[in-house]
């Protein structure tokens, strides 16, 4: 998005951890897995690759069609991911995703997460009409599989809105976006986190088609939740008053929209040390 248009949230499945009844206690692969999982979730990437690669190593001994090994392709391209390492996260995840469509058949949930992180991958490169096609398909998946009205099916109505957002679709781009904003509300209430993500992402629709006015409110609540949520120096605190802000400039409201750049530069600077 260009500089002064507000940030979105593209929701991606970083890690799954699948639990089987095949499974060991306290196997191998499971110990690498968990602690690539706590590594990750604190941020040491470094540690983490080292911990899931060592948990696909142990993957790649079980049967070819294997869950696990599904669950630590995906694991592993999904840390790719997040570190901006798109050429090697792709055949990961596309490796992931035929695992589980022949392991579990094309229709199960566990298809549709792989499906979405897919799609996110070529989404986060600019790739949005490889991405449609596939976040489409797993929002279907969900809606049959889950029912119209689960979280997951949040997330994939919020995602493959994000692709029509970026690809100027508005007017496809809006239902989606407060369809999810809805469905989060009813399932998780109106002060979780999640809903402020839909928040932000119905906020930055509007923002991005000159409707300042329409954007305004859900930006503050976003903030509001995000702040009571998560804590007020949160790096989500910062994007929200980030995004707000360059609303307010829109508005020419510029004294307060420095008083909340001032504040999330504070917020970015602490975290940074």
């Amino acid at each position: 998005m260009k500089a002064n248009t507000p940030k979105i949230v593209l929701m991606i499945v970083y890690v799954i951890l699948v639990s089987l009844e095949a499974c060991t206690q306290d196997s191998d692969w499971e110990r690498y897995s968990v602690a690539g999982s706590k590594a990750y979730n604190s941020g040491n990437y470094a540690l983490a690759e080292k911990e899931f690669t060592a948990a696909l190593k142990e993957a790649e001994r079980f049967e070819p069609h294997d869950p696990r090994l599904a669950a630590s392709l995906n694991n592993l391209a999904a840390l790719y991911h997040s570190q901006g390492k798109y050429t090697a996260a792709e055949p990961l995840q596309r490796r992931a995703l035929a695992i589980q469509e022949k392991a579990l058949g094309p229709e199960h949930p566990d298809v549709a997460t792989s499906l979405n992180n897919l799609a996110a991958l070529y989404h986060s490169q600019g790739k949005y009409a490889a991405a449609e096609p596939l976040q489409r398909r797993a929002l279907a998946i969900r809606e049959k599989a889950l029912g119209p009205e689960h979280p997951d099916v949040a997330m994939s109505l919020n995602n493959l809105a994000l692709v029509y957002h970026f690809q100027g679709k508005y007017a496809a781009a809006e239902p989606l976006q407060r369809r999810a904003l809805a469905i989060r509300e009813k399932a998780l209430g109106p002060e979780h986190p999640d809903v402020a993500i839909n928040l932000n992402n119905l906020a930055a629709l509007y923002h991005s088609q000159g409707k300042y006015a329409a954007a305004e409110p859900l930006h503050h609540r976003a903030l509001a939740i995000w702040e009571k949520a998560l804590g007020p120096e949160h790096p989500d605190v910062a994007m929200s008053l980030e995004n707000t802000a360059s609303l307010l400039r829109k508005l020419h409201r510029n004294t307060e929209a420095t008083k909340m750049e001032a504040r999330a530069k504070a917020i970015r600077a602490k975290r940074a040390l």
